[in-house]
């Protein structure tokens, strides 16, 4: 079995609690609250920023420089077609952005940044591939039941887009790579880094699903 598909196996309890979780059932159907897609639109866009900080910190310690170039390829495009996706959005509901990451979002950004920063370059890539993954396939399996106009469908487009679906593959196709040239210990210090990056995606949705705020 390759070492990706490991990683995939490891978190599918995640996963299916999040095809599961009423945020993205709810977004198929077209139902979503306004105000819970606005809450995770404002907090998605602090997200965004960060994530795109995580990669191009990441190019830095990359082994091989076509890595480093497809790291730093997706900092800039990514977060262009994600700024593209939100002001769509933004403007369309009057959304103002906010700078107060909730805590959700603050644990995952800061858990991104920290990790790419600090850590050894598998562990960060480990960290940042379940963004990619989780999103693509996600996008699918909501595509496949979304309702006719359904409001929320430009999101759901992004994520099955062909562009999107290559920059997925290459990333796996980086992670396999790295983690066979990786030792036994580094490789399960990416599973876990893996699973502990897929459970963060769970709690952001659900964050937004209960508009979760700090509270005081």
């Amino acid at each position: 079995m390759r070492f990706t598909e490991q990683l995939w196996q490891s978190v599918q309890p995640v996963y299916h609690s999040i095809l599961r979780h009423p945020f993205n059932v709810e977004l198929a159907a077209g139902t979503l609250a306004l105000e819970k897609f606005k809450y995770y639109l404002e907090q998605d866009d602090l997200y965004i920023k960060a994530y795109a900080r995580s990669l191009a910190s990441l190019a830095a310690k990359a082994p091989r420089s076509d890595i480093a170039q497809d790291l730093l390829t997706y900092a800039k495009d990514g977060i262009l077609v994600e700024q593209q996706l939100h002001e769509h959005y933004f403007s369309k509901y009057e959304i103002t952005p906010t700078q107060q990451a909730q805590p959700a979002c603050f644990a995952y950004k800061h858990f991104l940044l920290s990790t790419t920063v600090i850590e050894a370059f598998e562990i960060g890539l480990a960290a940042l591939l379940p963004c990619f993954w989780i999103y693509r396939e996600v996008g699918a399996h909501i595509a496949k039941s979304s309702v006719r106009n359904n409001p929320f469908q430009q999101w759901i487009d992004t994520y099955i887009d062909s562009e999107y679906d290559a920059i997925v593959d290459r990333m796996i196709e980086i992670t396999e790579a790295v983690a066979i040239e990786s030792s036994e210990q580094y490789r399960a210090l990416m599973q876990t880094t893996f699973i502990q990056s897929t459970r963060l995606e769970f709690a952001f949705w659900d964050a937004a699903y209960r508009m979760i705020r700090w509270p005081i």
